[in-house]
Parts: structure tokens; sequence; C-alpha cells
């Protein structure tokens, strides 16, 4: 590959913008000289040999930079990164440049072999691997440290020089898309060949793994229509439906490993090698040398970081469980005043306010979930982890943790200590059905109304713009570098896990469970689509061969029913009890019998 290099230019007549740089508008000229240079600077130089553009705007600031690269770069970059590819004997490999006409679909001439969202990864990668050479820091910013090797892009991002990076949506392909996705009311499968082509895998993979395992409910909705109407008071057939779905849950995640298996070998990433892991953007620490790479970097104590860990992280979310609770308790008597106002006045209010107290409970259990996210959030920065991945396992635990307890402590304390199987049946209903509610709002329909508010402002903007600059590029690009920044499938993950709790450990009492998941994923479908296109920017392409940890956890859930499901019906243990008393007492009336006689003797 070192040969490709030398001959690549840097000039490209047909310059399409690909991703946005938005800089502070302060940012110095100095500044802006040297990133936007060691941007299409050769890769010999260290740069990154890129293409890169100022956009003008309204008031003639050029704090906006659009990047793109040669068809050539990103075909070496391709490489780079180790995608893979089909080949013409329809087997799947990494590409290399000097191989490329074996592969499937290339041509010299066209520039449409790689995606744009592998395009932009591309790109997104060799901004991030933009490293210091000989500078002591930033240009025009003495406090922005640098030292050879550091990442140019993560150091301005810290500094606030730089306020964001994204990628441009492709107008015609996003309309193409949305008619196929959700433009339309259909029942069937979603595109997700081509939401992976737009999107990337990570994004991709999270709406096949909605669609499956929405899908995969249907039977559970089935069998629990009729168990609804038939089935309430009978402990046995508890028990069955309890049995049946811990057998569900076992086989749709054995399944869904197959699929997802599938899917990922045609896309290339079930093969793709995983990257040399970088230290992430807020990771600091004392200068010191990497034993791995032998680059000099940020070195931080294990010991201190532990300490940071259990002395102040595992305290405070331990509060925090306690917190939750005590709300619990308080939840509770006011069930009891609803009950108690309930049988005094016997009226169709009073019987309306026994849902009361659960309703409030869930908005309250949302709202601490969202409450406690924030400060997981802080604190597993606080915790100073090295590199994302240790980030996001931390964050996640914290997260699941205190989400798990505050959403199911309520049910299995009504289940297990109260054996109230009524408001065991209501306290559920009103809770899933509740939050399924509050995330549609918080998480779709109200991102949805402020983005078209602001939409509808910008266009007044730029009908008054006079300029000489392509009007349609300026609008679109001041349009999205406003719309709100997608942060990942973390929290599209953590409603589907607490979705799956609530229908295979609590579904036995209420079955209707599986029918309310069932409407709410298909809504989900819809409006998580509708966010993607509409409301959010276009996130980067995260090539990806499974859900991560997400499946791990489905595991353990499954795990807990198998704990939790017992291996004989109550009625059945009673019997056998009383009938192990019963022989206890005829052995102990016989042994009493033979001592006695054996004193006459």
């Amino acid at each position: 590959m070192a040969e490709s290099w030398s001959f690549l230019d840097t000039v490209e007549p047909n310059f399409q913008p690909l991703v946005v740089i938005e800089l502070a508008k302060d940012t110095k000229k100095e500044t802006i000289e040297w990133f936007t240079k060691r941007i299409v600077d050769k890769k010999a130089n260290a740069g990154a040999q890129l293409l890169v553009r100022p956009l003008v705007t309204e008031n003639g600031d050029e704090n906006i930079y659009l990047v793109g690269a040669s068809n050539l770069r990103l075909l070496l970059g391709a490489e780079t990164v180790g995608l893979v590819k089909e080949c013409n004997d329809n087997s799947m490999r990494t590409f290399t440049y000097s191989s490329r006409k074996t592969f499937k679909d290339f041509a010299d001439d066209n520039h449409n072999f790689l995606t744009m969202a592998e395009c932009q990864y591309i790109i997104k990668h060799e901004l991030e691997n933009l490293r210091a050479k000989d500078e002591k820091m930033i240009p025009g910013y003495p406090q922005a440290k640098l030292y050879p090797g550091k990442s140019i892009v993560r150091r301005l991002l810290t500094s606030g020089i730089l306020v964001q990076i994204f990628p441009l949506h492709d107008r015609e392909e996003l309309k193409k898309l949305r008619h196929r996705w959700y433009g339309r009311v259909k029942v069937g499968y979603q595109p997700l060949d081509e939401i992976r082509c737009y999107f990337g895998e990570t994004i991709a993979l999270y709406f096949g793994f909605l669609e499956y395992f929405t899908f995969a409910l249907i039977p559970m909705a089935v069998i629990g229509i009729p168990y609804y109407v038939f089935a309430w008071e009978d402990y046995d057939k508890y028990v069955m439906f309890a049995t049946f779905n811990l057998l569900w849950s076992t086989v749709i995640l054995e399944v869904w490993k197959r699929i997802c298996a599938i899917m990922t070998y045609r896309w290339g990433t079930l093969l793709m090698k995983r990257q040399f892991e970088e230290p992430r953007p807020g990771f600091h620490g004392v200068l010191g040398i990497n034993p791995v790479t032998g680059r000099e970097e940020p070195v931080y104590s294990s010991i201190k970081r532990q300490i940071r860990i259990y002395l102040v992280s595992l305290p405070f979310v331990c509060l925090c469980l306690y917190f939750s609770l005590y709300v619990m308790m308080i939840y509770f008597d006011l069930e009891q005043w609803a009950l108690d106002y309930h049988e005094e006045n016997e009226s169709n209010f009073s019987s309306l306010m026994l849902f009361v107290p659960s309703i409030i409970y869930a908005v309250v259990i949302e709202i601490m979930n969202r409450i406690y996210r924030y400060a997981a959030e802080f604190l597993t920065s606080w915790e100073n982890h090295r590199l994302e991945s240790s980030y996001q396992n931390h964050l996640i635990l914290k997260v699941l943790v205190f989400n798990f307890l505050n959403c199911f402590a309520s049910l299995f304390y009504i289940a297990f200590v109260l054996f109230d199987m009524k408001l065991l049946r209501q306290s559920l209903a009103t809770l899933l059905i509740t939050s399924q509610i509050l995330n549609q709002f918080a998480e779709s329909l109200l991102p949805y109304w402020l983005q078209k508010r602001h939409k509808k402002r910008m266009k007044k903007r730029m009908c008054s713009l006079k300029t000489d600059t392509d009007l349609s590029l300026v609008e679109q690009v001041n349009l999205e570098k406003e719309m709100g920044t997608y942060f990942g499938t973390f929290d599209d993950y953590l409603e589907l896990f607490l979705q799956f709790g609530y229908v295979s450990l609590f579904s036995c009492v209420y079955p209707l469970a599986a029918v309310f998941a069932v409407l709410n994923n298909i809504t989900e479908i819809y409006s998580d689509a509708l966010k993607m296109c509409r409301v959010y920017k276009r996130p980067f392409a995260e090539p990806t061969a499974n859900i991560g940890v997400w499946q791990h956890l489905l595991l353990a859930i499954k795990f807990i029913m198998a704990f939790v499901i017992p291996d004989k019906p109550r009625d059945i243990q009673i019997k056998l009890a009383k009938l192990e008393f019963e022989s206890l007492e005829a052995l102990k009336q016989q042994q009493m019998k033979l001592a006695a006689e054996s004193l006459k003797e």
C-alpha cells in the first residue's frame, strides 16, 4: 500500500462533500490553517490526504468545512480499516487495493463500489487518526497541550475548538429509504440491507433485532389472549405459562444468534478484525509510555480508578437503590390509601382512583431512570476509564442494575411477599402501558415536533439569504448541524431489555403483556425510523458483528426466570409437605408404640 500513497493526488475535480466539520466561531485563523493543512497533507507527512473546502455562510464566517476524498483515497482507506467485501466467487474477503478486480461489482469508473456510509466511516477513521508529530500544543491555544502520537481531533474536541463532526445526508437516497421503510403502512419486513447501506451495521442490527423480537412476541400474544380470558385463578396454568415463557426466551435468543450471524456475514462485519482500541477522548493522566504501542500517551493509576469505583461510585449506586426502594414503599402506601378510599365510597370515581397510584409510580420511575442516567454518565466519566469499551461496560452495569430494581422491585415484592395476584396484574399493566406511552412521547413525538419547528424557522432564514454559494448545500448543512445528535443504540436496547423482562418474567400473571409489547414495537419501528431519517443528524456507521453485551444480559433474564419458576406447583408442594408430615407423625407414633411395648416386657 505504501507505493499507492505516493501517487495519490489531493485534487479532485468532482468534489463530493461527505463529512461536515464545525469549528467554534472564535477559532483563531492560525489554528484553522494548521488543522486544514494536516487534513490535506500527504500520508508521508502525517496528514490524512483528504479533500476539504470551506462552506461560506450568510455572515461570511468560515467555521464550517466540508470534507471529502478521491475514489482512490477511499479505496486505500477501505483496505486500512479492513472492510470485508464480496468477491466474484461469492466468498467474503478483506478488501485490498492490489486485488480490487477480484471483488464483485468493482470497476475503475464505478464510484458506488463503497457505500456512502462506508466512505464516511473511512473519513472518520482517518480524521481520528490524525496525530501530533512534534507539536507541543494546538497553534494559537497554548493551554491545549499535544505530544507525539496524540489524536488531534480528540484534543480539539476536549478543548472546545472543534464543535462537532457529522456525516451529511444523501437527500435522494434518504428519500428512497424513507419511502421503502416507513412511507406506507404495510405488513412486511424492513429493508435491512438498505438501512445497513445508509446508516451502517450497528443501526441495521438494532432494527433487525427489534423486528425479530416483535415477530417472536406474536406466539406469546396469541397464547396470552385465551389465558387472559379463561385462566386467571388457576395456579397450575400460571406455572405452565411461565414454563412456556422460559422455553420461548431460550429458543428466541438462540435463533437470533443464528440470524445475526447470517446477516453480519453477508454484510462482511462477522469477519472484520477488531481494530486496536485507542484511549477515549475524555481519558486524562500524566504523560507516559504505552507498553503495547510504544507511544506517549496519558497514564492513570488503576488503583486510583478502583478507589473511585468502590469508595464513591458503588456507595452512590447503593444509595440510589435504597432511595428507589423507599419510593416503592411510598407507592404501596398510596395503593393502600386508594383501596381504603374505594371501600368507603364504592363509586366509578373511586374505581378509577385505584389506578392512580400505579400511574404516578410509573411516571416517577421514568423520571428517576432518566435522572440516574445522567448521574451514572457523570460518575463513569469521572472514573477515568482509558478505553471506550470499558467506559460503556461500567455505564451499562450501573444503569441496568438501577433500572432493573427500579422497574421490577415492586412487582417482585407483590408476587413473593404480598402474594396479591390481582394487585400484581394491575401494577404490571399500568407500569408497562404508561412507560410505553411516555417513551414514545419523549423519544419520538417531542423531538419530531421540535425539529419541525426548527426546520420552518431555518427555511425562512435561508429564503432571504443572498449568496453565490450553492443554496441547497448551505441550507442542508445549516439544517443538519442544528439537528439532534443520535448517541447510539444504548437507550433503544435498554427499552427492549426492560420490555423483555416484563414479558418473560411476569406475563404469566398478565398474559396481555405480550400483546401490548407487540403493539408498542410496531409503533416503535415506525417512530424510530422517522427519528433516524427526520429528527437526528446522520450518525457515522459503526461496523459490528452482534448486539454486544445486551445478548448476554438477555440470557441473564432467562436464568432469573429459571430460578423464580418453582419446579413443583404450589398446591403440589403443600400436598407433598402434608404427606411428609403425616408420614413422620405415623412413624413417630409407631416408634412410641414399640417403645411402650418394650417397657412392658
